[in-house]
């Protein structure tokens, strides 16, 4: 965050550390903590919360439904424009606006994630729905500020690659730290201890972010904005929970009526969605390649970075979409059902913890360093053909998993090996989306693209119960993992792209 997508000392002043120095210190705490605040719920909503459905019994079918929870940061950009333009009352004065997004965001994940652990027996299925997509809502719009500020404060290739490694290690740290404390804490407690746990982890950087220096522009007191940011937050989540509720309600009841069960092949019906998209990219871009430059200067504030973007890059954008699209595919289906791959092969919730901790700790933080020195050094071309080759292998050697007898040993070298591959291609991937985007839209931008990225991967997650039932685990993991490979047959196009009306330097194009 994907993200994901995404004020160590004191809030880093809004301008961009000297091209020659690289980033300071201090931006890479303040990243290494929003990774971290962003990693811990995210495996909540998703990895542990498989496991949780699948040790309740609940079909594998069913299971993959819950996929569908993570879509919701695929469209983060149809609210990421409201984060660059609005604050947030009380919070906003003192701290900033991206600041204030992140503390109303935290409070946001305290509370989802506290309902969460309430309903932990899961027997009412739709209210398990509900807090998750609440979770997931807040996750990303936690992500999607951090994104924004990230790339103004490193807009340079070089400045990226350790600000990413930072966010990405915080990122990936915290979310073997969910996955391995909640599991851990469910096999020696129950599953609401295991939440509760988790909520108070990812809480803890709000008094840190709370603490530190006012933003530049600030006005008012400390207190009087923590009181004014506290009340807007209850009125905020309060309404988004009804909301949510009511949105969900319908689109059951609109499901039911349509006559979709667990038995519906729904593998069609995604494919024919996600080319939605594509089709109507190419309806407009004729229409958008045809404005003056600078056009999107005088439009609405909404449509302004998409039609940007769309100008900049013309038809090129439409094989750099298809290819971020198939890049992440592996990590997505991976994190949909290994760990009910690691239920039906026998592992118990001790072992698992293990494989989600110190064992895939270490493994993911190498991937992302070694992933960050490449997308620093090399042409991300090169490294992008290497990250894809890693991604298909951490899939694929879930195929050797399933055929071997159950061993701890077993269980680590798998684990060990999927963290590297998907931290190493992750860290690469963000760098080549950062160098998309435009300084005058970084938030909207990057959120969009990071988004579009993992629509395609998280449509076939929601079908992914209904493929293993199929092919087994086995034929999964390994059509998973040729799907993330296809990502080079796109390569040669999009590494010919070049923006209309900006110099790409040399070295820094894809």
């Amino acid at each position: 965050m994907n993200g994901t997508g995404e004020e160590a000392q004191a809030a880093p002043a809004a301008t961009a550390p000297a091209a020659t120095a690289g980033p300071a210190r201090r931006i890479l705490a303040l990243y290494l903590l929003l990774g971290f605040s962003a990693g811990l719920p995210f495996y909540m909503f998703n990895a542990v919360l498989t496991l949780r459905l699948a040790r309740h019994g609940v079909d594998i079918v069913v299971i993959g439904f819950f996929a569908w929870v993570a879509l919701l940061p695929t469209f983060k950009f149809a609210w990421a424009p409201l984060l660059d333009r609005y604050d947030i009352p009380g919070f906003s004065r003192f701290f900033g606006r991206r600041r204030g997004w992140i503390m109303l965001s935290q409070l946001g994940i305290f509370t989802a994630m506290v309902a969460m652990a309430l309903t932990s027996g899961d027997t009412s299925l739709p209210m398990t729905a509900l807090f998750a997509i609440l979770l997931a809502f807040w996750t990303t719009t936690l992500e999607v500020a951090a994104d924004g500020w990230r790339i103004e404060l490193a807009p340079t290739q070089a400045e990226q690659g350790p600000v990413v490694a930072a966010n990405l290690w915080g990122y990936r740290g915290a979310m073997v730290a969910a996955g391995s404390g909640a599991v851990f804490a469910a096999a020696r407690l129950d599953w609401t201890w295991a939440y509760l746990i988790i909520a108070i982890a990812a809480f803890l950087p709000f008094p840190i972010l709370a603490a530190m220096r006012p933003d530049p522009e600030a006005r008012g007191r400390r207190s009087a904005a923590l009181a004014g940011g506290l009340a807007t937050s209850a009125a905020i989540l309060t309404l988004s929970a009804l909301a949510t509720a009511a949105v969900g309600w319908a689109i059951l009841s609109a499901a039911a009526s349509a006559g979709f069960s667990s038995k519906t092949n729904v593998t069609p019906i995604v494919l024919g969605i996600a080319m939605l998209p594509f089709a109507a990219f190419a309806l407009f871009l004729p229409r958008i390649r045809r404005l003056p430059a600078g056009a999107d200067r005088s439009m609405n504030g909404l449509l302004a970075p998409y039609v940007e973007l769309f100008w900049r890059y013309g038809y090129a954008v439409l094989p750099v979409l298809a290819f971020v699209s198939f890049y992440r595919m592996g990590d997505v289906l991976t994190l949909t059902l290994s760990h009910p791959l690691w239920n039906a092969a026998g592992y118990s919730l001790e072992q698992i913890s293990m494989a989600d901790g110190a064992v895939a700790l270490v493994c993911s933080m190498a991937g992302v360093a070694l992933g960050g020195l490449l997308a620093a050094r090399l042409r991300l071309a090169a490294a992008l053909a290497i990250g894809a080759l890693a991604s298909a292998i951490s899939n694929w050697i879930f195929v050797w998993l399933w055929w071997q007898e159950p061993s701890s040993a077993v269980l680590y070298i798998s684990a060990g090996i999927d963290q590297f591959g998907h931290g190493f291609a992750g860290a690469i991937f963000v760098v080549y989306l950062s160098m998309l985007v435009s300084p005058r839209y970084p938030g909207t931008q990057y959120a969009f693209l990071s988004g579009f990225a993992f629509l395609l991967p998280r449509l076939l997650a929601g079908a992914a119960g209904a493929i293993q039932t199929r092919i087994g685990y086995d034929g999964f993991f390994m059509l998973s993992g040729s799907l993330s490979l296809a990502a080079v047959v796109f390569l040669p196009a999009i590494a010919r792209a070049r923006a209309r009306g900006a110099e790409v330097p040399e070295g820094e194009e894809a």
